[in-house]
């Protein structure tokens, strides 16, 4: 293998892939500085901006394989250090390509969720009056016109926009000036907007319009503070990817309320930490206090108000040691910290630092079959059962490989036994593995 390289030699670039296809590959792990397209060659060469992004890149895509225009593409480092002026057919900082225009185009680079033109909107309000928006699939992806009333705001949404990330890590904006002189928009959709025309149709589309699915967008984030992160903005069209655009029937998606009092347990046999390993199903928690006044009782305070809902919404009700559970709101904002509180803020068991999306998408009230990941690769149905059997009768079990990782799926009686399992077992070892457990929404194995 090739020392690594800010520059990245891309093979089988066939000659319908253009160099908007080759930076979607790319441009998610960093800026692209230069490009060289080999046409004769079917090849390619991009330099990263530094090397840091470049190894990254060829790292997940050592395990995902790259595909443009359904043609399989392959990476490796180039022999080159650097491209020179000369040999790069497009030097990427040359940002003015076209003459400044009030109307933006939009190019979305690695769009893990659904941008709107409501989101878009919140973007660009920050810099001036937009008069309209114009959303659509190219092949180069997700991209947006969008028209200012005046030259001088889009120059100015061109110069503090171009590069940044709508949400944290992802939906990059590559801005563009158009040369186009007036949008014409026909609709007030979730596609297209005039924002000078309120009353243009919406026209009838087969699917349920935006705001059925997604959040109000007046609750995303405010992008006119500087410097400030987007991650806070990217909760609404999170929750909407997640759950397919539309939010579990009960769930509203707006509650602002963190803690919960959680009441009726069994105080032989809980604690915090098989209390974290229940609710941290449904988001991350901050801390969990045990009410020694009234033992049976428990706060938990999670880290947002859409997080506590959906504990509330899948918990409520729950038969956790022969005790059925009430989960409710509680008065108080948060817990304070104190000896009796255990924090687990910084606890790398919270299961929504990392892949929010599946986490979200796998939330579900108890069921009777439990998804065990992280199992050592040598381990046996024998072991695992002897493991979790204690907690209720096994019906079936399924041990399984995914991506070179073992896995398992056992199914109990019921939703009891399989609930005392997960909060027992969760995050305890197995051959010197630290195991994690799921609820499984799969009927039978």
């Amino acid at each position: 293998m090739a020392e690594p390289s800010k520059v990245i030699h891309i093979r089988n670039v066939g000659h319908e892939i253009a160099e908007a296809d080759l930076l979607q590959l790319l441009e998610p792990f960093g800026n692209v500085s230069k490009i060289v397209m080999l046409r004769a060659k079917n090849q390619a060469l991009l330099q990263m901006q530094d090397l840091h992004n470049s190894v990254n890149a060829l790292q997940y895509y050592s395990t995902v394989q790259p595909s443009v225009r359904g043609r399989n593409v392959y990476m490796q480092f180039s022999s080159h250090q650097e491209l020179t002026t000369d040999q790069s057919s497009h030097g990427r900082n040359s940002d003015q390509e076209s003459e400044p225009n009030r109307i933006l185009l939009v190019t979305i680079h690695h769009m893990m969720y659904p941008i709107t033109v409501e989101v878009l909107h919140q973007v660009f309000k920050a810099y001036g009056y937009v008069e309209k928006i114009v959303t659509f699939q190219k092949s180069a992806g997700f991209q947006a016109l969008i028209q200012y009333q005046s030259l001088q705001e889009a120059v100015e949404a061109f110069g503090a926009l171009h590069g940044r990330n709508i949400y944290d890590g992802c939906c990059q904006l590559d801005i563009q000036y158009s040369n186009l002189s007036e949008l014409q928009v026909h609709y007030n959709n979730d596609r297209s907007r005039d924002f000078t025309n309120p009353s243009l149709p919406t026209e009838q589309r087969p699917r349920g319009s935006q705001q059925q699915g997604y959040p109000d967008p007046g609750g995303l984030y405010a992008f006119q503070q500087p410097g400030a992160s987007y991650a806070q903005m990217g909760r609404a069209a999170m929750i909407a990817a997640a759950f397919g655009g539309t939010l579990p029937p009960g769930v509203t998606g707006t509650n602002e309320r963190c803690t919960l009092i959680v009441s009726n347990l069994n105080t032989d046999k809980i604690n915090e930490d098989k209390l974290f390993n229940l609710f941290s199903l449904y988001g991350n928690i901050v801390r969990i206090k045990i009410l020694r006044n009234k033992p049976d009782h428990a706060l938990v305070e999670m880290a947002d108000g859409f997080q506590a809902e959906l504990a509330v919404h899948y918990l409520k009700g729950a038969v956790l040691f022969a005790k059925k559970l009430e989960v409710n709101y509680s008065k108080y904002p948060n817990i304070t910290t104190a000896p009796d509180a255990h924090d687990y803020t910084t606890s790398s068991l919270n299961r929504f630092n990392s892949n929010v999306i599946k986490n979200y998408r796998h939330c579900c009230a108890p069921t009777k079959m439990i998804h065990i990941s992280a199992l050592p690769q040598e381990i046996s149905e024998d072991t695992i059962l002897n493991h979790v059997s204690e907690h209720g009768s096994v019906v079936n079990t399924k041990l399984f490989e995914v991506n070179g990782k073992r896995q398992a799926l056992v199914q109990f009686e019921s939703e009891e036994e399989a609930t005392e399992a997960l909060v027992s077992k969760h995050a305890t070892s197995l051959e010197g593995n630290t195991i994690r457990i799921s609820f499984s929404q799969m009927q039978s194995i």
